[in-house]
Parts: structure tokens; sequence; C-alpha cells
């Protein structure tokens, strides 16, 4: 297992929280094996915290357990009670809890929405007693949960007593792949590359896998064979998460085979139109979906429902379910070499590619917050019309200068016949269109032949390397 990784906005912003002069109420949310506790965990250490985690138990036993752990923190009243009457009388004891310095106290309340749901009124109470006692207090009180749907429709809504009270609200999404490489010390760029495109930015998926082993070994042990803790981790989450497992298995593996049109996975799995967007809508809602729109497309066209596609956001999910869930039957009975080196070994470039994408748009990112770039873009993502499609496009406000690229995560060289197409398709498309400035980039894993570097050369292309990649952030 590895040591604590990454995570340096996410700490960043509890430290300024932490620091500031008045009582400071934070939400943490974010979907389940993100890395919300380990985060808030490594904050904490070296300082004044109180970590609470709740439990599906019933409100009594909720307010037993949370009073024990206020008490055993040596607060006047434990000389003579072991137990709160009331959580109003819990909460309110939080300034109390005795300080060492003039630092903050921490209270962290991990996985709340358990504690909310089972007694409605603790959103309440809690709001009252911030609002007439504790926000005077020096005191971090951060709220964390798993449950994004609920603290997305019910703690942060307008009608729930909380609203406006927090004083940062922060969503953790999987790590890029800056942090998630810092798991691997001992790998190259590429193995890297591949072990971020299987695994995503899940820091408990990346600490399954070893450095001091091969790619092969691990993808071999800790996710095909039969025992390992990621064999059965999506099955598991599904049917923890929502009713009709198996319907959402057969949508999941219909996006993760490259249907991903609202159409394409209607047609596939014949699941009634009005139905199906309702599970579209869960799985988005979980963080295992997402829908996206061509990068320039304007809100109103977002409107038409044909105009978008739906990708799996959770790269392991899209792995699992590409090469597991199809092999169930020969894995079960421990036919793991072959499934790798017969199914998984041949498609890993091609099934890489997507993710690769994404890698190289979070590689423009980092150029572009130091303005390394021929201008400052404020939009980027992929781009299709029709028959064309282009990986990554990035604009500026005014769409006047346009940064168009092409990636290649491939064994061989690109040619100049691939830039060729590059710029044909360029032309044909966006300059046309739009009449705006259009710098032309290509990524390719492998380099370039050498005609294809005097066709860049002539055309003014800027062509980006494997390597680049592990240096540019």
């Amino acid at each position: 297992m590895n040591d604590f990784q990454g995570r340096k906005s996410e700490l960043d912003f509890l430290e300024e929280k932490y620091n500031s002069q008045d009582g400071q109420l934070v939400i943490i949310y974010g979907r389940r094996r993100i890395g919300k506790t380990e985060t808030i965990s490594h904050f904490c250490k070296g300082k004044n915290a109180v970590f609470y985690t709740c439990t599906q138990t019933e409100d009594i036993n909720q307010l037993k357990n949370f009073s024990t752990k206020l008490l055993s923190f040596n607060l006047p009243q434990s000389k003579y009670i072991t137990e709160f009457n009331s959580w109003e009388q819990a909460f309110l004891a939080i300034k109390d809890i005795p300080s060492a310095d003039e630092k903050k106290q921490i209270i962290v309340i991990d996985e709340f929405p358990y504690m909310a749901k089972e007694n409605p009124e603790i959103p309440s109470i809690l709001q009252k007693l911030w609002d007439t006692e504790l926000k005077k207090q020096k005191v971090l009180l951060i709220l964390c949960g798993s449950a994004m749907s609920y603290i997305e429709k019910e703690i942060l809504s307008e009608k729930n007593p909380l609203y406006g009270r927090a004083s940062g609200i922060y969503k953790m999404l999987p790590m890029p792949f800056s942090d998630s490489s810092l798991f691997f010390p001992n790998w190259n760029t590429k193995d890297k590359v591949i072990a971020h495109s299987i695994l995503g930015g899940i820091p408990y998926y990346l600490s399954q896998f070893d450095s001091q082993k091969s790619l092969k070994e691990n993808i071999c042990s800790n996710i095909l064979k039969k025992g390992s803790i990621l064999y059965s981790e999506p099955e598991f989450l599904m049917r923890q998460e929502l009713r009709e497992p198996a319907t959402y298995n057969t949508i999941i593996q219909t996006i993760a085979m490259g249907r991903t049109s609202f159409n394409d996975i209607q047609q596939a799995t014949l699941i009634e139109k009005g139905k199906l967007s309702v599970y579209l809508k869960n799985l988005i809602e979980l963080g295992l979906l997402s829908r996206e729109f061509p990068v320039l497309t304007t809100e109103k066209e977002k409107q038409n429902a044909q105009r978008g596609i739906y990708k799996l956001h959770d790269l392991f999910f899209r792995f699992w379910y590409r090469f597991v869930f199809p092999n169930y039957s020969s894995l079960e009975f421990g036919d793991w070499e072959n499934i790798y080196d017969l199914i998984v070994a041949p498609k890993l470039n091609e099934f890489v590619s997507f993710p690769f994408e994404d890698i190289c748009i979070e590689w423009l990112r980092a150029k572009n917050k130091k303005r390394e770039l021929p201008f400052i873009f404020t939009k980027i993502g992929r781009w299709w019309d029709k028959d064309v499609e282009i990986d990554i496009i990035a604009s500026n406000e005014e769409k006047s200068e346009i940064l168009s690229a092409e990636c290649k995560f491939h064994n061989s060289a690109v040619n100049d016949a691939d830039l060729q197409k590059h710029l044909s398709k360029n032309l044909s498309s966006l300059k046309k269109k739009d009449n705006a400035i259009v710098h032309l980039w290509y990524f390719s894993w492998n380099g370039y032949t050498p005609k294809a570097r005097e066709f860049a050369a002539t055309n003014n292309m800027t062509l980006i390397e494997g390597k680049d990649l592990g240096e540019g952030f």
C-alpha cells in the first residue's frame, strides 16, 4: 500500500478555512472510494480534531455513539454524564472541547447523510446552534458524505435549514493523472498512463497496485484474479447503491463497448426511452457516468437530447465492464492469464486511447494556467460535428483563436499522412466555419517519422511526444 499522495488543492482549501479568523462550516462530498476520509484525516494530523464517522443505525444509537466520542475529549460534562440527552446538547458541547493552543478546534462528521436521514431535524438543530453559538467559536466543522444526490438535493438545497450557512463547499473528484502517477514511482510514464487509464483517479483503486511489480502482474493479480479486492468491486458498489443492478450492468457494458449516444444505448438495451433516461440520470448522480457535448456547443444546442454522448466517468468501471464482466465465466475458473494475454493485452492501447485524450487535456490545462500556450483558452474538450471528430479543441472566449489537437496512443510513430489528415479536417470544418486563427497541435505517444516532422515544420504544427507529457505538469 502507498502513503498518502496528491490532493494538494483539497488540502490547501482546508488549510485556508482552518487559518481563517471566523468559525467555519465546510461541506465536503464525493462518490465512494474517492478519498474524502483519507484527505481529511491527513489534513487533521497534528491538529486538534474530533473525527466521528456516522453509521447506518437508529437515531438513539447515533446520539449515543456521538456522545461517547465527544465526552472522551475531557469535556466538563464528562464528570457527571455518560451521554447527552439530545442532539442540541451534543452539538452545543462542541464549544466546550478544550484546546491545547489558540488554533481552531476541528470537528469532522463523516458520512453525515446517515445522521441526517435517520433524524431529519438534525440540519435544523445544527443551523440554529451554528447561527447563535458555534460560528462565533474557533471551530472548523466539516460535514462529509458519499451520498452525492442526497447532499446536492437535500443538504445544499434552498429548502434545507443549512442552506447558506456553509462557508465552503467542495465536491471531490477523481485525481488527475499528475496525482495518480505519484502512486507508481518505479514505473515509466507509459505504464503510469496505462495504470491511470485502468484505475482512474480513485486513490483506493490506485493503492491496490504495487509499482515493485509489472503492470501485467498487477492487472492479473489485483483485477482479473478471483478473490482479489478489485475483482468484484464494481459489482459490490452497484448492489450497494442501486436497486436494479442487472439493468444497470447492461447499460454500463453497452457504453463500455463503445455505444455512447442515447439512441445507440436504447437500441442495444431495448429499454423504454423514459426509463432509460432515469437510469442514465442515476448513474450520473453516482459519479459513474457523465454526459458530454462538443466543446463549442451552445446552451441552446445542449437541450437537444440527441446532441450529447454518454461516457463512463469512472475509468475503472470502464475497464471492468470492458474486460472483466464479459469474461466472468472464464475468470471464475481461474483462467485469468489467458484472458489477459488473448483479450486484454491486444486491446490495451485502443482502450487507453480515450483516457489518453483526457491526460493531454490535463497537460494543456497546466500549460494554460502558466500562460505557456499561444493564447489563454477558456473552453477545452472534444468536438464533433456530423462526420468530423477532433480529439481536443480549446478556444478563447471570443472563439477567435482555437487550438486543435489530435491524440494518438500507438506503438508506431505518426507519419506525414496522419498530419495531413488532421490539417485537412480542420481546414474543412473549424477554420471555414468560425473564421478563427487555428493552432494545429498533435500528441503522439511514440513520436513522429522524419517526414512527419518536415510536414509539421512546413505547416506550422506543434508536435508533442509521450516523454513531454511526463515532464509537463
